[in-house]
Formats: C-alpha cells, structure tokens, sequence
C-alpha cells in the first residue's frame, strides 16, 4: 500500500459519519460484578489454553468501570456515532426471568454520557454472549432461545428505545453459527458442521422478533450487521469455482436473503428443510432502515478433498500485505463488495452502513508515550478511500464504523491481536491514544469543517 503521507484524504460524501465500535464481553470487564449471570464466553475461556495469552473477560479491557473516560476519548476522537453492544447476561442474567436493574442502570449511564457528548448511540443486543443457561438448554439450536431474546430486547426496548438512536439485534449471525456451532473454535464450542443449521435459523428469527419488539418501542432506525465477504474461487477450475459458488452462498447469502427477501438461497433450501415453520420468513424480512456490513477482508476458496467432511476449503491470499493477525489487506475487495451488493439487490437494499472495519497491528508506547501504528492508518485510509469510490458509482454508504475504540479481548487471542485506535494496557488498563486515533481526529475535523 501507499503511505497515507503520500496521498490525500479520501473524498467522502457530504454528510458521511465515521463511528468507533466495541462489543460488551470485549471490554467491559466486571463479569461478577452487579448481578451479571454467566455467559458462554465465561465458560469456554475458562478452559485451560483457551485464551493464547491468558486473557480473562473477568477483567476485558476496563469499560464497566471507565466507561466515562472512554466517552470523554470518543469526544476528543470527534466522532458523533458509537456503536457497542449490550451484555444479555447483564441485563438479564439467566437469559430469560427477571432482569437485572443494576445492570440496565449501567446502560443507561453510558447512553446518557454519550448524548451529553453529543455521540449518537448504536446499540447491539446481541454480540455473541449467550446466557450461559440458555446454552446449558441447547442454546440457538433451541427454538426456545428465540422467545427469551424477544423477551430481552423488550427489557431493554423498555429502557433505552428513547434514546439510542440505530439498533442491530444480532452481530454477525453467520460468525456466532459457523464458528460457535459449525466448527467449535468460537463458543460454546460446538463441532456440528452442517447439523449447525438450525442455529442460523434461529439467530435469523431472533433478528426479526427483536426488530419488531423495537420497532413497537418506538425505535425509528434499525438495522443489522452482517460479516460479508467476496468469495474468490482458488483456480479457474470447475469444481473451485462451484465451491466458491456454493460457499458464498452458506457464508453471505444464507443470511442477507431472508432479511432482503424473505427466502433462503434455493441451493441451501434442503438444508433448512423442516426448520422453517409458517411465518418465520416473514418475521425475518423486517424492514431495514440501514444494512449493515462488517469487512475485513476477502475469500479465496477452493474444492476440498473427497475425503473432508466439508465441500469446500479457504486458501491463503497471496500478493497482499498483511495485518499482525495475518489478515490480507484488500481495501478494492470493499469496494468491490459495496458495488455488488448494490448492483445485485437495488431495490431491497436499504442505505448501507460499513458497521465494523479495522486491523489489527501490535505495538505498544515508546520511551515518549507514542504508540507509531503507521500501518494502522495507512489501512483506515486505503478502506475509507474505497468507499469513497462505491460512492461514486452510485452506492448509497452512509458511515463507517472503525473497529476497534479501544484495544480488546480479542476473543480467544487475547490481547495479542490490537485492533483499537486506543491502547490499553492488559496490566493497569491506562489508556493511550495511537498514531491512528489523532490521525482520524484530524481527519473527522477537516470534513466537519469541509461541510460546516
């Protein structure tokens, strides 16, 4: 890539936000604190090895306790949209019963420091931590979920629908089915391969009773982010390309097409068969007010071998920088998504908004305190510039979301993997703004100032 020093800034449209983003078991910490139930994360990073760094979601990345300081941060940044998500556990600690009052106390405190900032809030009421109870009932392969997370988001409807501004009810469906109870890597750690489809199901019908449970609330601007990425076949080889086919549809389609269209691909009917009952469809296809992508990078995806138990494998990208986590860095391939979701969809499709975007570069301050993440912002500007040229083709993007604030657990690796424009440090959790956060602070303020 380019040094951003090289280039100017990215031409965004008039109006365009740029947000942060954090998810609630990430780095909120406190996990016994205030009446919090267990969630599925508790239990599955607390196996031995689980974590590659030792990392506890006991402790995250301090937000419960400083969550004013990390406004006051958000403010300083200039960005006018947050988006977090909300503990279940927290709210309601068996997933389902009596909720937690100290626990919606917490939330409301936080939206109401970030309104007083003037930060308009993007709430997510699902970011992967399940009710350890519920799972402990077949989690989202329980239909019976569905009802408990309606039920949860009308707790929290209850509360908060007056003054967060954008909600999402489920992060990343195809992540929470595939890795958590596809390929067990992700918790609750189940190993189902394709038997894993009634939790797609589910966390699609849990999207829609949510919608609607907000929409009755009051709540005018709802959405959803979904993790989408272009698949590239490994050869021109007809078995890749029909791999890459068909795998597209199981990651994107599986997911996006009941929400725009009120039907599941007709190459994944049969393994939906028997799962949808009268009505789901409908329930799913609640109207959007923004859809919401997370991009991190594309696909290369090949046929697999007669003997896996998989029709499909994921080669590595080669020819492109890579971030510290190993992730290829192909800012055309947003663009390319962007242009193509558009072209495909056009009148189901909603405004879009880029929901999460970011890398993850390690380093820590230096003798003077500095945090140098060059490479940090070289791909903030490469992937805001592509949106910007989505734009000019006529794709209607509204905002993009930086992932992340603040350095995070990062799921099973820990601290080892830094998305955030803020270090924290895991020992005493002192924050310390990187390169890339006053980078984008002065990037935010000149466009404030270009249409101000």
């Amino acid at each position: 890539m380019v040094r951003v020093t090289d280039r100017p800034p990215p031409a965004l449209p008039p109006g365009f936000r740029i947000g942060a983003a954090t998810s609630a078991y990430q780095v909120e910490g406190a996990a016994d604190r205030d009446g919090r139930g267990p969630s599925i994360w508790d239990t599955f990073l607390s196996r031995e090895g689980a974590v590659r760094d030792g990392s506890s979601g006991a402790r995250a990345s301090g937000h419960y306790e400083r969550y004013a300081e990390d406004v006051g941060l958000l403010a300083r940044l200039g960005v006018r949209d947050y988006r977090f998500s909300i503990s279940w556990p927290r709210v309601v600690p068996q997933g389902r019963g009596l909720p937690n009052r100290a626990g919606l106390d917490f939330y409301d405190r936080l939206v109401d420091e970030l309104l007083g900032a003037g930060i308009a809030p993007m709430a997510t009421l699902y970011h992967w931590d399940l009710p350890q109870a519920l799972e402990d009932d077949g989690g989202w392969l329980n239909r019976a979920t569905v009802d408990a997370f309606a039920d949860y988001a009308e707790v929290v409807a209850d509360r908060l629908a007056d003054r967060v501004a954008h909600w999402v009810p489920v992060n990343e469906p195809n992540i929470a089915m595939m890795l958590g109870y596809g390929n067990g890597v992700h918790a609750p750690g189940r190993r189902l391969l394709f038997d894993a489809a009634p939790a797609a199901h589910h966390l699609l019908l849990g999207h829609g009773r949510a919608a609607m449970v907000l929409r009755s609330a009051g709540a005018t601007s709802i959405g959803c982010a979904n993790h989408h990425a272009p698949m590239w076949p490994a050869s021109d080889d007809e078995a890749d390309v029909g791999a890459t086919k068909l795998f597209d549809q199981l990651w994107n389609g599986l997911y996006l097409e009941p929400m725009l269209l009120g039907r599941y691909p007709v190459d994944l009917e049969p393994l939906m068969e028997g799962l949808v009952q009268p009505g789901d469809l409908a329930t799913i296809r609640q109207p959007l007010d923004f859809y919401g992508v997370n991009y991190f990078m594309p696909m290369r995806v090949g046929a697999a071998p007669e003997e896996s138990e998989t029709f499909f494998q994921l080669y590595d990208l080669v020819g492109y920088p890579e971030t510290d986590y190993g992730w290829p860095v192909v800012p055309s391939a947003l663009r390319e998504w962007l242009i193509t979701f558009r072209a495909r969809y056009r009148a189901a499709l909603p405004p879009l908004v880029v929901t999460e975007c970011g890398a993850a570069y390690d380093g820590g301050p230096d003798a003077h305190g500095v945090v140098d993440d060059q490479d940090r912002i070289d791909f903030l500007h490469a992937h805001l510039e592509a949106v910007a040229a989505a734009c000019r083709r006529g794709v209607d993007v509204r905002g993009l979301y930086v992932w992340s604030l603040l350095d995070t657990l990062e799921w099973t690796e820990g601290f080892g993997q830094r998305f955030g424009l803020v270090h924290v440090d895991p020992d005493t959790l002192e924050r310390t703004p990187k390169a890339s956060y006053h980078w984008l602070a002065g990037l935010i303020a000149a466009q404030t100032r270009s249409v101000g």
